[in-house]
């Protein structure tokens, strides 16, 4: 892992939360610069990250022979595609923090010149640069099986926040507010309470709860010819993500909420929904 510095102009806020954490949550603690989840959480999640991991590189190995063929065939390039993406933060002093970078695996979905024209950008469900195998694994989101083995490793927990690439993590940090406490003390993930709970982009579902929302999560500045922004779809993921992170305090709601989240990400993929 590495580390790459931005600077976030709230410098306060980070005092205020350790404030609040020891005021109103003396379950999790506060070590040094970073804030710790409990050591019974912790242990817990590990064990269902690795015992978890194993179970499906194992189940993997039947048919990833025939999606590596697959995409081979499809077009030209490697397989595999290893992406730098943020793992987490570390504050510092003034405002600055340190995101600290990983090596995510990925099956590769795109053309190998994907980002040539374009630098770093999120991918739209109907991205022009995706292959046919690519754009059949994104639905199924069977790309992201190679992240099995960051999981095993330690680099990625098998539920979290998607971890996001760090140029992209920047500008959303600096566009949402508290955007970059989604990464406090919790690793990304492979899978995610907003990835079984919202479409490919992180627009919610037409009729729910979180889709009467919209007129507040949506544009929340009334800023002109911003329609589509990335950044709304994102505000939108970052509800489910804290409170998922929040779920961790207590090793009762981590459990309830993270067998919730594995039982139903297979069925996400089998309909072709989630990011």
């Amino acid at each position: 892992m590495s580390t790459l510095s931005f600077s976030i102009d709230r410098p306060s806020y980070d005092n205020l939360v350790r404030e609040v954490v020891r005021a109103e949550n003396p379950v999790c603690e506060v070590a040094g610069e970073r804030l710790r989840l409990p050591s019974a959480v912790r242990v817990a999640k590990r064990g269902i990250d690795i015992v978890m991991a194993l179970l499906g590189l194992l189940v993997a190995a039947l048919f990833v022979p025939f999606l590596m063929l697959a995409i081979r065939l499809d077009s030209r390039g490697p397989i595999f595609y290893r992406q730098k993406r943020a793992a987490g933060i570390r504050d510092g002093v003034a405002g600055r923090c340190s995101l600290v970078t990983f090596e995510m695996l990925k099956f590769r979905s795109m053309r190998v010149d994907a980002e040539k024209a374009t630098g770093a950008v999120l991918a739209d469900e109907n991205d022009p640069r995706v292959t046919r195998v690519g754009r059949f694994m994104r639905k199924s989101r069977l790309d992201e099986l190679p992240q099995l083995w960051n999981v095993l490793i330690g680099d990625m927990s098998l539920v979290g926040p998607r971890p996001e690439r760090p140029e992209l993590f920047e500008n959303l940090a600096l566009a949402i507010p508290f955007f970059e406490e989604r990464m406090r003390g919790c690793k990304p993930g492979l899978t995610g309470l907003a990835q079984i709970s919202l479409g490919y982009s992180g627009r919610p579902p037409k009729g729910s709860a979180v889709a009467q929302m919209s007129d507040c999560l949506v544009n929340p500045f009334k800023l002109e010819n911003v329609e589509g922004s990335e950044a709304d779809d994102m505000r939108t993921k970052l509800l489910f993500d804290l409170a998922y992170v929040a779920s961790l305090e207590h090793l009762r709601t981590f459990l309830l909420t993270e067998l919730v989240i594995i039982l139903k990400t297979p069925w996400v993929m089998v309909r072709g929904l989630g990011r």
